[in-house]
């Protein structure tokens, strides 16, 4: 077979993407790179294929009848590639990588996991913890699951699928005496470094005025936390979520109930979504669990 020449794929991609768009800088947003590095991809193209594919001043360039030519036959053909590309994923996509917020995928996610894989054997999950911004474009990760108020993203759309609800958590043998909102102050407050505001908060959405404590101990993820409160070493702050299992199990007693907050957790999908069979699978189960987990038990301030 004779050999493929050599085709300036980068300079071409830059192109088809500037005459698509209109605009360098639109193009430069799609590709991730300067506006600059898209200018001298074009450049570096005419001078290669040695005719003006551009034509006018630099803020309003327009292409030329060998560009538009070049254009629509550039437009067709990654199309093609695109769709090709896609048939193909469809046929080996068999794992899904979820970015999870890591207590919510250790406690919740994860003991979750066999009941969809009995339902899709065919699938793999994969889950990496991580807090941060979603950005697809730079992330391996297929989906991610967040806490806020609103996970929105540029080229990704969040489907809300939890309530969050927190409360105070404690060992079932300090609470078994009975605990009032006064004693409250005589236990160990127990604190996560990465959410050190979670009294407060609980305090203000209960509505009540939190005594001071004697004593105050600090963990560095909220998992310590609730370990520490479920040895007795204190009262922490959990959401229900987190601590649903434990408490019906009666590993932690919550005797105070939980009170709703503002924020949400949030399964964050590309906009591509739609075409991966797989996605759709895992969020249409993940919605359905959700649908059933236990309500928590509101707030009932013992003595307040």
């Amino acid at each position: 077979m004779p050999r493929r020449r050599h085709l300036p794929l980068t300079a071409l991609r830059a192109f088809e993407a500037f005459a698509r768009h209109g605009k360098m800088s639109l193009a430069a947003d799609e590709l991730c790179v300067t506006h600059g590095a898209v200018s001298r991809q074009v450049r570096s193209l005419e001078q290669l294929v040695g005719v003006k594919l551009t034509q006018g001043p630099r803020n309003n360039l327009q292409l030329t009848d060998p560009g538009q030519r070049l254009a629509q036959s550039l437009g067709a053909t990654f199309d093609e590639i695109e769709r090709s590309f896609l048939e193909l994923r469809g046929e080996a996509d068999r794992e899904i990588h979820i970015s999870c917020v890591g207590t919510l995928a250790m406690r919740w996610l994860i003991p979750r996991l066999p009941a969809f894989h009995a339902r899709h054997p065919e699938l793999e999950v994969r889950v990496t913890e991580a807090y941060g911004p979603v950005d697809f474009a730079r992330e391996p990760f297929d989906a991610a699951i967040r806490l806020g108020e609103s996970a929105s993203i540029e080229g990704g759309v969040a489907i809300p699928f939890l309530d969050n609800f927190h409360g105070p958590v404690l060992s079932p043998a300090l609470a078994a005496a009975g605990v009032t909102l006064a004693e409250l102050g005589a236990l160990p407050r127990l604190h996560t470094r990465s959410h050190p505001q979670a009294w407060a908060e609980w305090a203000g959405q209960a509505h009540v005025l939190l005594p001071e404590a004697a004593e105050h101990r600090e963990y560095e993820h909220i998992f310590y936390t609730l370990a520490a409160a479920a040895a007795g070493l204190g009262v922490g702050i959990s959401p229900w979520i987190y601590v649903a299992a434990e408490v019906a199990a009666g590993r932690l007693a919550a005797p105070f109930g939980f009170v709703p907050t503002p924020i949400r957790f949030h399964l964050v999908l590309p906009e591509t979504s739609a075409k991966r069979k797989a996605l759709a699978a895992f969020r249409d189960w993940l919605l359905e669990e959700a649908a059933t987990a236990p309500p928590p038990p509101r707030m009932e301030l013992v003595g307040a």
